[in-house]
Parts: structure tokens; C-alpha cells; sequence
């Protein structure tokens, strides 16, 4: 009887899993560029790739869908979608603005001992920037810059703008390995210390006016590094 009782919420459990590990693949795929924008992504096809049934590769799709990661069209089904223009670029640096600046303010105002080692180990895991111009110099402060930003919103203590800012990341990234040869991280990991001085020092008050400083800093490097038509 009890095997009964738990092989529903078992099975659940293990659907759960498997759809999380399936997401995790599908959305790495999308994010290393190995599907590139405007690529077709065939539910068949990525079933047969990652040796699982259709089931949890159609719940990914469409959560992927949802997140703005993937498009679908009737008869066509689903695409990766296409990387953000420069206008675009420029309105999800202005929701940032909004948001990230409030969530560094919030930090300061909560941080301890062990947030602020948090931080200053982030920091020291990119001692300086790659130098080179290969994916895998991109990708170290790529990465760095996105776990940088998460680590703030997550002690900002709001889940909800967490979640939020994680989504816009996802999409700049896309423009990133779309345009990956102009660029620099030297900026950034300058900008980045000073939020993390400001917040674990400097105050409310001084740690969004850092924040504020390098995400303009930013946007506009990235608006460089765009196409020029």
C-alpha cells in the first residue's frame, strides 16, 4: 500500500527532474550558440539528441517559448528567436535601470560577513579580463557579469526581481555571442568592484548610484558593439 501511495508522487518527482534537466540542456544549446537565432528546433529532433521521450522537450519548448527564447508559428513550429536590435537593447537596459539600481541600494542595506564574501569571491573568480578572442574568452566574463548580477539581486532579498533580471540576461547574452568579437571586459570587472565596494561600504545610497554608473556604462558598450545600420 504505501508503495502505492508513493509511486504517484514519485513519478511526478522524477518528471519534474528529467523536464528540469531537459530545460537546462535545451537552454544551454540556445545560449552557447550551437542554435543559433532564427535556427528551426524540431521537437523530434531534440528528443532524439538528448535520449528522452517528446513529453518534457514539449514543455520545454513552450516554457522557452514563454520566456521569449524560442518562437512558434503555426505549421512551422518553433525557432530560436532572433537576436534584439539596438532599440531593443536599449529598452531592457532601461528596465534595468530601474530595477538594479534599487536591488544594490537593498543589498547594502542587508549585507553581512558572508554576503560580502560572496561577493569578493565572485570578484576573484576573474582576477582580470581574457585577453584573447576565442568563444572561451567571451564566455568566462560573459558568465562572471551574469552571476554578478544575480548574486546582487539575490541579496537584494526579492525573488520576483531576481527572476525578472535573470530573463533580461538570457536576451543580451544572445547579442553578446551575435556580436562577440567587439568587445571588452576590462570595464566591467572595474564597474563590478565598485558596486561590491559600495555595497559592502559605501551605503545604500552609494551602492545604486555605482550601479546606476555601470549599467549606462554598459548599455552604451553594448550599443557599440551592435550592428551600425
Amino acid at each position: 500500500m504505501a508503495g502505492s501511495e508513493l509511486s504517484g508522487p514519485v513519478r511526478a518527482a522524477r518528471r519534474s527532474v528529467l523536464t528540469e534537466d531537459v530545460y537546462e540542456r535545451v537552454k544551454s544549446l540556445i545560449m552557447n550558440g550551437e542554435l543559433e537565432p532564427g535556427a528551426r528546433v524540431n521537437i523530434y529532433a531534440v528528443a532524439r539528441l538528448l535520449d528522452v521521450s517528446q513529453t518534457p522537450v514539449r514543455e520545454v519548448l513552450s516554457a522557452l517559448e514563454s520566456e521569449g527564447l524560442l518562437t512558434k508559428e503555426a505549421l512551422r513550429g518553433y525557432s530560436v528567436a532572433p537576436v534584439l536590435s539596438p532599440a531593443q537593447v536599449a529598452d531592457l537596459y532601461q528596465l534595468r535601470l530601474l530595477l538594479e539600481p534599487w536591488a544594490a541600494g537593498r543589498a547594502a542595506e542587508r549585507i553581512g560577513p558572508g554576503a560580502a564574501a560572496r561577493l569578493r569571491a565572485e570578484l576573484d573568480s576573474v582576477p582580470q579580463a581574457p585577453q584573447g578572442t576565442r568563444y572561451e574568452d567571451y564566455h568566462t566574463i560573459a558568465a562572471h557579469d551574469a552571476r554578478f548580477h544575480d548574486l546582487v539581486a539575490e541579496l537584494s532579498g526579492s525573488p520576483a526581481l531576481r527572476e525578472s533580471l535573470q530573463r533580461t540576461h538570457c536576451h543580451l547574452h544572445l547579442f553578446r555571442i551575435e556580436y562577440e568579437g567587439r568587445r571588452s571586459g576590462e570595464p566591467t570587472l572595474a564597474e563590478h568592484a565598485r558596486i561590491a565596494e559600495a555595497v559592502t561600504a559605501g551605503g545604500p545610497e552609494a551602492a545604486e548610484q555605482a550601479m546606476r554608473d555601470h549599467l549606462g556604462a554598459a548599455r552604451d558598450r553594448f550599443l557599440r558593439m551592435g550592428p551600425s545600420t
